[in-house]
């Protein structure tokens, strides 16, 4: 069960784990996105269960939930890949700013792992929370972004921590900003007047190459098959965040210098 099904990363894990001949149930708030995302698979043979459900309503995550235990009987793996960025000084972040991303960046991925716990208890199954670089290191420019994110690190560690003696298995991915076609512009007009130019580039303007969705996807069937606990990417950047933690002047003055 993935959410964000339709589009971007969710689709590349859908094709992902549909060249695996796994049963696929895309979750996504429009059914004719969902529709033209599954198409292609069902074409090669996947099966696919398209469930319009949005994630800021616990009814339509249950109904879908319900639907999927219907239609296949349990589940195997849930993937909380639906997300929303932002970008805007952090002064000039709203509190309704701030909880429209905790609505969707952290109570979503609550919602849908609440529901569907039965069933994953029940076949001993994976969590999987796509979290953000920023959500274990903030940056500028980027709104309430990295608040959103850091929340998610925090309940998936809770649940780690607290489903291994059940035999769920709880990975966090922690990635940096995913390639796309629409990188660069897609801010243009989302809060950035005011900002320097770097504010409307993947990342808030972080020096790193865009990761291709598809060998990211891959990464992450691969983590959740061996039932790792995190992925980072690129790797390297945990040296970041330890240097934060034991030497936060010195995190500070890297992550400035890597997002101008």
């Amino acid at each position: 069960m993935i959410t964000g099904g339709s589009s971007g990363l969710g689709l590349a894990l859908a094709q992902a784990w549909g060249e695996r001949k796994a049963r696929l149930a895309l979750v996504g708030r429009s059914v004719e996105r969902l529709e033209v995302a599954a198409e292609p698979l069902r074409r090669r043979g996947v099966e696919v269960l398209t469930l319009a459900a949005d994630v800021r309503e616990q009814e339509q995550v249950d109904a879908a939930v319900e639907r999927l235990t219907e239609e296949f009987g349990g589940l195997d793996v849930l993937v909380n890949c639906v997300g929303v960025s932002a970008r805007g000084r952090i002064l000039d972040t709203t509190p309704e700013e701030f909880s429209r991303l905790l609505e969707i960046n952290l109570l979503g991925p609550v919602r849908c792992t609440r529901a569907a716990m039965p069933l994953l208890l029940a076949s001993r199954g994976s969590v999987v929370n796509i979290g953000s670089l920023a959500g274990k290191s903030a940056s500028r420019f980027i709104g309430a972004y990295p608040a959103s994110k850091f929340a998610l690190s925090a309940y998936t560690q809770q649940l780690r921590l607290e489903m291994a003696g059940e035999g769920v298995h709880v990975l966090l991915v922690s990635p940096g900003p995913i390639a796309r076609e629409d990188a660069g512009s897609r801010y243009d007009e989302e809060g950035v007047a005011g900002l320097p130019p770097s504010a409307r580039k993947p990342g808030g303007g972080v020096k790193l190459k865009g990761i291709p969705a598809d060998w990211l996807a891959e990464q992450i069937v691969k983590a959740c098959d061996k039932r790792r606990s995190e992925l980072v990417v690129p790797g390297r950047a945990r040296f970041l965040f330890a240097i934060q933690q034991l030497w936060p002047t010195l995190g500070d003055w890297i992550v400035d210098r890597m997002t101008r």
